[in-house]
């Protein structure tokens, strides 16, 4: 009997075409390694939310809605001294737009378009890694998932068991296939959650930039159409 099951494997193995078998061979192999390359991906991920989440929290502007004001006002020179020491594209904005004063609004305008291009893709950086990350690694543990059910289903063809033993290596191997999926879901939705969330921040900075670029400007075309020097701070009076 033992004789005739293999005889049967071989001549269904036979009857498949060269790239046929060349495939199952390959897909044949153990499914661990898609397993290892999500766990690379996940320490990846998290020490690049980790790095992101540092830069955001270090390169803002406090209170820039006073600051806001102030622009309106005309205190320049207070502006300038309390973006002095500061890192971001709020503070580098408010830096160029206010060493450009003496040019006029219009040149101000661009100045803080240019800037705001340049500043951007630094909090933009491996935003994408993240991204991409999410929408690909359920692919890559559905992968791995296939993977596990053909080599399960392969062995069960192998093997002579009947009944509960039969059941039970179907039921072993599928379960371990479907562990991949699971792993994939388990890193892409925190790269998700991460991608929206610095998004969302990256928006809210560059509106919160913009208000103020806007304060500034305003500020120069309310000075000019009036005709009137804007009011002397306490620090410009030094």
């Amino acid at each position: 009997m033992t004789s005739f099951v293999l005889l049967a494997q071989m001549g269904h193995n036979e009857q498949l075409g060269w790239l046929s078998r060349k495939l199952l061979g390959v897909t044949l192999t153990s499914a661990e390694w898609v397993l290892w390359v999500l766990v690379i991906l996940s320490v990846l991920s998290i020490a690049l939310m980790l790095e992101r989440t540092v830069y955001f929290a270090t390169h803002r502007l406090p209170h820039s809605e006073e600051l806001a004001v102030r622009l309106a006002r005309g205190e320049l020179e207070a502006v300038r001294t309390a973006v002095a020491n500061h890192k971001g594209m709020e503070a580098a904005v408010l830096r160029e737009a206010l060493a450009s004063v003496e040019r006029g609004a219009d040149a101000v305008e661009e100045v803080i378009a240019y800037t705001v291009a340049r500043e951007r893709p630094q909090y933009e950086r491996y935003l994408s890694f993240l991204g991409t990350l999410g929408n690909n690694a359920p692919f890559i543990g559905l992968f791995g998932t296939v993977l596990g059910i053909i080599k399960a289903f392969n062995d069960l063809g192998q093997m002579n068991a009947k009944g509960a033993s039969m059941q039970q290596t179907v039921m072993s191997g599928i379960s371990e296939a479907l562990v991949a999926t699971a792993v994939g879901l388990a890193v892409a939705i925190p790269a998700v959650v991460a991608f929206n969330v610095f998004n969302r921040q990256l928006k809210t900075l560059t509106s919160r930039t913009n208000a103020l670029g806007h304060a500034l400007v305003g500020s120069l075309r309310a000075e000019r159409s009036q005709g009137t020097p804007r009011a002397v701070t306490s620090g410009e009076a030094r």
